[in-house]
């Protein structure tokens, strides 16, 4: 039998921007709890959960990390989260699996803009919410600005359930007003003392508890029937209000902590306990087929991989939710995606980087597994005979790109399967091998994110690697009609080549007319891989050339159209119309009429105006109102175009139009001008003439390269 039932487990995950204090705050649960006996701290790199040497040597977490706690006959698994935006992909995971979500406030910041990034993922999974105004012992705290702020970002729906009666270096008193009782506590925190509230915070502490009760009888016919008949709810009518309006994410109690000092997490985890939601008091999931899967202990086994890591020695650890049945060691399970049947040899508990084996999990629960070969991070598996898949992690896209090599020759392969395996654990990096720019691209969230790529590559797979510079991607168009023509003759001795061909080549664009001097015989539209169109026109009359070798004619424009005449960049948006030529009745052969059709398109191209697009990306970049200057600065510098600024919450967003040319650097540089107060999001919005200096220096430059090649 499992030591708890689904009904008494909780599933938390800990949120909040860089420096809230959310693993400071998991250490507290679990000391307090009794599962460690020296609270560990961030300064002496020793907690339970951040437990990665590179965490260690940063001071933050990068990666999300699976504890549990047992509190008063319940067991509550916390995940704990990265605070940075680059690491988002941790946040949305746990927050896919999680329950409930306990938001932490920093007292003396304020809702930063973390807090609000992080929030919008909560508002996509209608995570029941806590928030935790934490820091209160700071000199600098301030509890009040902290509570406007989070109901201007988040709404009304915020109600405060504690406040402190002081704060800074005297915070040592919580008012509860759910509870109507104030804790006192030691200066070294723990389990406070229950106490009267004092007469001089009644009145403040009787106007909140009436806002609490009127906030949830709102949200409950039936309670608010019993407020006007009563005046009052009970405590049990003010939980079950609570837990209600929380599972319908219509209310986001807050309580007030000192994570540091070891205050308030006792009653924050007994609100879990009593108050939050477990899984099978949430909507069941539904099945990608649109069927419901209820959380229960008895129904068919169906667990989520949400999570993979790679443990030297170990292997790969899987991190799951199940989401119903009970999964024992030994269980064989199908997995949805690759119809691989997966034997479950081990469960574990886990605490940071302790594994206890144990032998079965129960539905609501999360627990982790050793060596499924063939799973992956979003895979469904479950009982044979059953077909459930269950929704996948949407992870957001990257910001930023960068080029990957090696510093020694001949470890590529080396390089290829370490970058295989980042991937496998962070579902937010995606590798590239681009055959176009001829390079290994790695696309990220951001700096920190590439640096956590870049010490894993090096500490963990022995590489030696460089990151340069991403070559743009280019394309290449024309802005006139043109027409040329070329003859290709070889003669060898035996069968020579020959092949002239007639070519118009004209701007394409949606809607444009036939062409009206020429005899249109057949078109053929080709949808580029790379984006645009080439429209091919078949006006040969009279036979000139044969029908057979048309064929080998646009093959050669579009071996040109890869490799264009300006920057060997793809071409796109052209109309080529092939109006005449020639041909011989022995040396023709597709080989001279693919030549003939590639130099006549190129010459033709050459006199057409030709024009180089550059890719330009659609930028949203969230700071504080009294940033908003040097960011507009600093993105004009960049040649943006600034399209306008929009209020969210106190963030100002900056919506601009910029290169991608010279976006090279900007998380670095956006973090450097806002002491990392802003965050930014790219997205690719299409492509633009470049200027004309920078077109003359982009075809010099190719010129270049190109005769040091061949020479």
């Amino acid at each position: 039998m499992p030591e708890f039932d689904t009904s008494h487990v909780k599933n938390i995950v800990l949120l909040g921007h860089a420096g809230s204090g959310k693993t400071t705050l998991a250490e507290c649960m679990l000391f307090e709890a009794g599962l460690i006996t020296r609270k560990g701290s961030i300064a002496e790199r020793n907690t339970t959960g951040d437990y990665h040497e590179l965490e260690q040597e940063r001071g933050n977490s990068i990666f999300s990390k699976l504890l549990h706690t047992k509190w008063r006959g319940y067991k509550i698994n916390i995940i704990d989260t990265p605070g940075y935006d680059d690491f988002s992909g941790e946040v949305i995971s746990a927050l896919r699996v999680a329950d409930t979500g306990v938001m932490l406030i920093n007292a003396v910041m304020g809702v930063e803009v973390g807090t609000d990034i992080i929030w919008e993922y909560t508002e996509q999974f209608k995570t029941p919410m806590i928030f935790g105004v934490n820091k209160l012992d700071d000199d600098n705290a301030d509890f009040e600005k902290a509570v406007r702020e989070a109901k201007s970002h988040f709404g009304s729906n915020v109600v405060v359930v504690q406040y402190p009666r002081q704060t800074g270096a005297g915070f040592h008193e919580i008012i509860d007003v759910l509870r109507m009782t104030m804790y006192h506590f030691k200066d070294n925190g723990g389990k406070p003392e229950k106490m009267a509230i004092p007469e001089e915070e009644k009145a403040k502490a009787e106007e909140l508890h009436k806002e609490l009760i009127e906030a949830i009888a709102s949200n409950d016919e039936t309670l608010m029937e019993k407020y006007f008949d009563k005046g009052e709810l009970d405590e049990d009518e003010m939980k079950n209000g609570l837990k209600k309006a929380m599972i319908n994410h219509d209310l986001f109690p807050l309580f007030c902590l000192s994570a540091e000092r070891n205050m308030g997490s006792g009653r924050l985890m007994g609100f879990i306990d009593n108050v939050c939601p477990s899984a099978n008091e949430m909507p069941p999931q539904t099945t990608q087929k649109g069927d419901a899967l209820p959380c229960d202990a008895n129904g068919p086994a169906c667990i989520f991989i949400y999570k993979t890591i790679s443990e030297p020695h170990v292997g790969e650890l899987s991190f799951f939710k199940v989401y119903s049945g009970t999964i024992k060691s030994g269980m064989e399970l199908e997995n949805e995606t690759t119809g691989v049947t997966e034997k479950i040899t081990q469960l574990f508990l886990v605490e940071g980087n302790k594994r206890t084996p144990i032998n079965e999990l129960v539905a609501g629960d999360i627990g982790a597994t050793l060596k499924l070969k063939n799973t992956h991070v979003n895979n469904t598996l479950h009982i044979k005979g059953k077909n459930y898949e269950l929704p996948p992690i949407v992870f957001p896209a990257p910001n930023m790109t960068v080029a990957i090599e090696t510093l020694k020759k001949g470890e590529e392969e080396k390089l290829s399967q370490a970058l295989h395996q980042l991937r496998e654990e962070d579902p937010t990096l995606l590798v590239e091998v681009s055959s176009e720019l001829k390079q290994t691209l790695i696309h990220c969230q951001g700096d920190m994110h590439l640096a956590v790529a870049k010490w894993k590559i090096e500490h963990q797979h022995k590489l030696e690697v460089k990151f340069t510079k991403p070559r743009i991607a280019y394309r290449e168009t024309i802005r006139k009609m043109a027409d040329a023509n070329y003859r290709h003759k070889k003669q060898s001795g035996g069968a020579g080549q020959f092949g002239e061909v007639y070519m118009r080549i004209e701007p394409w664009y949606e809607g444009m007319p036939e062409p009206a001097d020429l005899n249109v015989r057949g078109r053929d539209t080709h949808e580029l891989e790379w984006g645009g169109r080439l429209v091919f026109y078949n006006c040969i009359v009279g036979g000139a050339i044969d029908a057979r070798f048309l064929p080998s004619v646009l093959k050669g424009v579009m071996e040109k159209m890869h490799n264009g005449p300006l920057t060997g960049s793809y071409a796109r948006d052209i109309r080529v119309c092939v109006y005449d030529g020639k041909m011989h009745p022995v040396d023709s052969n597709d080989i001279s009429f693919k030549i003939a059709g590639l130099q006549a398109f190129r010459q033709a191209f050459q006199q057409a105006d030709p024009q180089i697009l550059e890719p330009i990306y659609q930028l949203d970049v969230l700071c504080p109102d009294d940033l908003t200057g040097a960011v507009m600065g600093d993105l004009q510098s960049r040649r943006a175009i600034v399209e306008g600024i929009d209020s969210e919450g106190h963030f100002q967003k900056v919506i601009a139009k910029v290169p991608l040319a010279e976006m090279d650097g900007y998380s670095s540089s956006l973090r450097s001008i806002t002491q990392g107060r802003a965050k930014f999001k790219m997205a690719f919005a299409g492509y633009e003439p470049v200027p004309f200096d920078l077109q003359r220096k982009l075809i010099d430059e190719y010129s270049k390269t190109a005769k040091e090649e061949f020479a």
